[in-house]
Formats: structure tokens, C-alpha cells, sequence
């Protein structure tokens, strides 16, 4: 039922943005950012149900901790990036959410350089 609530706020947004966008742009946009805002605090909980159940897993196959601190890190990011490039080009500046996108890449490669290191290691290790 939580998906028929964040459906009804994006159609909601989007009738309202049709509308203002003509006379305020700047509200449209506006608008944008707090609708999107509202659905990723509508799914806020589901989001921390997945992380309880990585942790377990990792738990359970006794991986460092500080990995999956770091890939939920980079998750993070991944889904932030995205929405900032998002409300950038809504409001018209895809050069600036190009440059959005970059710098999320390369703060992910930077956050996944320990774990890529210890695969590397790993590798190194495995072979003769």
C-alpha cells in the first residue's frame, strides 16, 4: 500500500509542477525537490529493514564490518547523486547534474579503494 501513497505524492507533484511551471519555474522546482524529499522519507523504513538484513548476512558470514559500513556508504551516495543530478536537470541544468554525477563517482571510487585493495590482496593470495 506504501507504493499506491508515494505514486499518489508523484502524480500529485507532477500536476502541480504542470502548472506552476508556465508562471513560476522556480517554485515548480521547488515543489520537485520537497516531493522528492517526502518519498524518500515514505521509504525511509524499508530502506533501514535492508541494511538490518545486510548486517546479518554479514554477520553471518563473518565479513569485516567496516565493508559493509563502506558499500552502504557508497549506496548512499549512489542514491543522493542521482537525486541531486535528477532535481538539476528538472530545473534545466544538465552541465550541472553532469558534474553532480562525476563528483559521486569519484567519491565512490575513493570509499571503495580498502575494499578493492583487499580483493586485490585476496587474488594475489590465490595465486601460486
Amino acid at each position: 500500500m506504501e507504493i499506491l501513497q508515494v505514486i499518489g505524492l508523484g502524480i500529485a507533484a507532477v500536476a502541480i509542477i504542470a502548472v506552476l511551471k508556465a508562471q513560476k519555474p522556480e517554485i515548480a522546482v521547488q515543489i520537485s525537490i520537497i516531493a522528492g524529499i517526502l518519498i524518500f522519507f515514505a521509504i525511509a523504513g524499508k530502506l533501514s529493514a535492508v541494511v538490518e538484513l545486510l548486517r546479518n548476512y554479514a554477520g553471518k558470514l563473518n565479513i569485516d564490518t567496516s565493508y559493509m559500513g563502506t558499500l552502504m556508504k557508497i549506496i548512499g551516495i549512489a542514491y543522493i547523486t542521482e537525486f541531486g543530478s535528477a532535481v538539476c536537470r528538472d530545473a534545466g541544468e544538465s552541465s550541472i547534474a553532469s558534474k553532480i554525477e562525476m563528483a559521486g563517482k569519484v567519491v565512490i571510487i575513493a570509499l571503495a579503494l580498502p575494499i578493492m585493495t583487499s580483493l586485490i590482496e585476496i587474488i594475489v593470495k590465490l595465486m601460486p
